[in-house]
């Protein structure tokens, strides 16, 4: 049985949606990382014990470098008393959805320390903020969370993380200010130390129209589609953080950039030093981050490629669709 002309279109688009790859659009490579970011020289917004400073200063300093990957550190030579010398980058590019690899060989860690890859958008919390990798000091697993403006929170399923908790909104009643909604991933290999000791592995953030997905896979267990330059997200299980429920993500996140940092100390590493290990070091964080400057000869990002895909064929049929409707 043939089936009526008026529904071919229609057959045909969801042919093309169900075969959808995604599609390189945008490769960092290392000879030219550091010309697609800007770097961010103003006070820390976190209250950090930081200087980050511009690219002139960080390459003379040794701060940042590239060769086979891309090495982006913090000054681990000289006692910092007005706040440790570091990097914050922020892509020149902007995104609406997309698939965002990362392989990094080593990330920062130490007590002190907080690094993080995020994804942010405009007028904060507005055009949302999606934090793909952060924790701070000696934390081995690592925390993906949402800030989002009101009106959004996420449901406690389909993830492999732990939910701690499901209000995205920045200021939400019942949650600390600015705690947004986060999954802990239940990885210690996933984050700081032990993320190192494994040789790194990959991250992977999908933001869809409807859902917004973190994979990492551990060095050993990179899915071969990802290795040959052909994701395909459909083929690699439950994500270790899956963002959906009440939340209509095109309202909440857009024309986001990514962004490298590495601050110390400030609104999370600070406010925790005195309840974990790292106190016994010292009675203060920032008298730590100052006066031990070898400590942070591993507070440093090796990133040996960064890539973002876009699903172009989907974007055509969904577009499609919603003219058609």
């Amino acid at each position: 049985m043939h089936p009526p002309s008026t529904l071919l279109p229609l057959l045909a688009l969801a042919a093309e949606l169900s075969s959808a790859a995604y599609v390189l659009q945008d490769d960092y490579t290392p000879d030219t990382f550091f010309d697609k970011f800007s770097f961010f020289t103003d006070a820390d917004p976190t209250n950090g014990h930081v200087s980050y400073v511009d690219r002139s200063t960080a390459e003379s300093g040794g701060l940042i470098s590239a060769g086979s990957s891309v090495y982006m550190g913090v000054d681990h030579t000289n006692v910092a008393a007005d706040g440790r010398q570091s990097v914050r980058i922020s892509s020149t590019q902007t995104y609406h959805h997309g698939l965002f690899i990362l392989d990094l060989g080593h990330m920062p860690t130490g007590c002190g320390a907080w690094p993080a890859f995020w994804i942010l958008g405009p007028d904060w919390p507005n055009g949302g903020e999606i934090d793909v990798i952060e924790n701070v000091n000696d934390a081995t697993n690592n925390q993906l969370t949402l800030h989002t403006s009101d009106g959004c929170s996420i449901d406690n399923t389909g993830f492999s993380g732990t939910l701690m908790t499901s209000n995205c909104y920045v200021q939400a009643a019942g949650q600390d200010n600015n705690v947004g909604c986060g999954i802990m991933s239940p990885d210690t290999t996933s984050f700081g130390a032990g993320f190192n000791d494994n040789s790194g592995g990959v991250y992977v953030t999908e933001w869809t129209s409807s859902v917004i997905s973190v994979w990492f896979f551990p060095r050993s267990s990179i899915p071969s589609d990802i290795s040959s330059g052909n994701p395909d997200p459909s083929s690699w299980g439950t994500p270790t953080a899956r963002f959906a429920g009440s939340c209509d993500i095109e309202s909440h996140f857009t024309d986001m950039q990514i962004i490298f940092d590495i601050t110390f100390c400030g609104d999370w590493a600070g406010n925790v030093w005195g309840s974990g290990s790292c106190a016994a070091l010292s009675g203060s964080c920032t008298d730590y981050v100052a006066n031990n400057p070898t400590a942070f000869a591993d507070a440093y990002w090796d990133i040996n490629s960064l890539r973002v895909y876009q699903d172009e064929a989907a974007g055509v049929s969904e577009t499609a669709y919603a003219e058609g409707a």
